[in-house]
């Protein structure tokens, strides 16, 4: 059975951005801010930075040196099967589309290897209203 979306942010802390946006304006970017000041582990992935909310950005998911929990999209909805098939091949756990983002496409390739998808829903949104915190470990 699927999880909930609020059961993805629960169990998973690492998320893969992409997409992030270099203008803070931009849902883009306020999205990820937000998640990352909840606790939240962001890797940015966006081909035109280098530093985003003072992390390393990364061209592309396989670039990613360590394990992507999350894969988030903020690219258009045409680009979504491919950002999924490059979600399977580096063993995320989960593809979420942004609000406002759909493709069924995305759905069966991101289903049909074992992950959970979410689209069209609001990652901070979700966040929020389950109140989800990630608290940092101290060591």
């Amino acid at each position: 059975m699927a999880m909930e979306p609020r059961e993805i942010l629960e169990r998973y802390n690492t998320i893969a951005v992409v997409g992030l946006s270099r203008d803070p304006g931009k849902s883009a970017h306020s999205v990820p801010r937000t998640l990352q000041a909840a606790g939240f582990r962001i890797i940015p992935v966006n081909p035109y930075a280098d530093a985003l909310l003072g992390e390393q950005v990364y061209r592309r998911l396989a670039d990613i040196p360590e394990p992507i929990e999350v894969v988030e999209v903020f690219r258009p909805s045409a680009e979504a099967a491919e950002v999924a098939r490059q979600a399977v091949a580096v063993g995320a756990k989960a593809l979420w589309l942004q609000l406002g983002l759909t493709s069924p496409e995305a759905r069966a390739i991101a289903e049909g290897a074992g992950l959970e998808y979410v689209e069209d829903r609001c990652m901070a949104v979700e966040r929020a209203i389950h109140r989800i915190t990630k608290h940092p470990v101290s060591g």
